[in-house]
């Protein structure tokens, strides 16, 4: 595992932890499991953090433009509601910190039938090259539906991108819903801010030996190897 973070990677650990999205202990996961970590992205909803995470979505694309991980696109997509601000807040760092200037678009619950009508907000997405933004992959469900939309709506989604992959196997010990969705968007191209792996050297660095151990039992127990 690698040793070091990157600084926008632990800013958006401790500015994340501060509001209790990011939290250690024992939680009950929809699967079942019990994790020693839960990750609410809702809650990331101040000025301050916002900036933490778009930053963070932002040197993440970048990097990955710059190491043609991910190829150049148009257009990021933020799914509602979460992703709205996400998608709007990445988009202004990605022109103000990286010169990389992109639309931003995003889904309505429901269909408009007067206006601009239809389901997507913002710039059209019609034969443009689309990220999305995700929060955290369980099952994938609501990055296959926003995958789904943009394709409907004529957009070609060539990358997405998660604030925490948790690096987990599927309920049958192999599966891993990051892979099937590279198998939509291309192989490579679901990247993420921060990986457990990530979480597990914060938390060595910092001397926090109880959640580390118990970090360590779940990545043993249901971590990608």
């Amino acid at each position: 595992m690698a040793s070091t973070l990157e600084a926008y990677q632990t800013d958006l650990i401790e500015n994340a932890m501060s509001v209790n999205a990011l939290k250690f202990g024992s939680f009950t996961l929809k699967s079942g499991r019990i994790s020693p970590y839960f990750f609410n992205a809702g809650l990331l909803s101040t000025g301050p953090i916002l900036a933490a995470l778009s930053t963070a979505y932002a040197d993440t694309i970048s990097k990955a433009i710059s190491a043609s991980e991910l190829p150049e696109f148009d257009v990021l997509f933020g799914p509602a509601y979460k992703g709205i601000p996400f998608a709007a807040s990445t988009a202004l760092v990605l022109h103000t910190k990286h010169n990389i200037g992109v639309g931003f678009a995003y889904d309505r619950k429901e269909a408009k039938e007067h206006g601009e009508g239809g389901m997507i907000v913002g710039v059209s997405v019609e034969g443009k090259r689309v990220v999305i933004l995700d929060d955290v992959m369980t099952s994938g469900k609501a990055v296959r539906g926003a995958i789904d939309m943009v394709r409907k709506a004529g957009g070609n989604v060539v990358g997405v991108v998660q604030a925490l992959d948790r690096e987990e196997v599927g309920q049958d010990g192999v599966s891993s819903t990051v892979y099937e969705i590279e198998g939509l968007v291309g192989k490579g191209r679901v990247k993420a801010i921060l990986r457990m792996r990530d979480l597990l050297v914060w938390l060595e660095k910092n001397g926090k030996q109880k959640e580390l151990e118990s970090m360590r039992d779940y990545w043993d127990q249901y971590g990608l190897k």
